[in-house]
This record gives C-alpha cells, structure tokens and sequence, in this order.
C-alpha cells in the first residue's frame, strides 16, 4: 500500500538534511521504513499473501543496503538515523 502524500511529507520533513532534500540516504531509508511498518498489519491478517511478501522483502532489501552505504559513508549520520527509527533493537 502505498504511502499518502502527508506521510511522505513528514517523513521527509523530519528527516530531510536541508530545505528541499528528497533524495538523500536518510529519507529514503526513512520512507522505506514507514512503508515497511505500514505493512506489517496486512501480512497479520494475510498470511498466505506470498506476492506482496515478495515485495516486502526486496523493500528491506533495499533498506538494508542503503544502511550499508551509508554505515560506510558516515558512521555519524548511520547511528543518528537507526536511533530516530528505532531499528537495530
């Protein structure tokens, strides 16, 4: 499902590195993420959805190579970014 155009508003306001940032590694790992969160409750009461799971996880795929770059960028920004979406538990 995907996102309205509020939420991605938010999302990129909250995370954006300056006025106008659309593109860069935090907001659209932050995007994905809320993308992903948005669909955890579909998959609850759709178990046997396997197409849009496959879908899910190229999602967290791409998320977890977007991390990967920019672990290897920037520590800084990695750690600040993992601790707004509260990811590595």
């Amino acid at each position: 499902m995907p996102l309205s155009v509020e939420q991605k508003r938010s999302v990129m306001e909250k995370f954006q590195r300056s006025k106008g940032d659309t593109g860069s590694t935090e907001v659209q790992i932050a995007l994905l993420s809320e993308r992903i969160n948005s669909l955890s409750p579909h998959f609850e009461s759709n178990k046997k959805d396997h197409h849009s799971r496959r879908g899910l996880l190229k999602m967290v795929n791409q998320r977890r190579t977007l991390l990967n770059y920019l672990k290897n960028s920037d520590q800084d920004r990695y750690l600040k970014l993992i601790t707004d979406l509260g990811l590595r538990r």
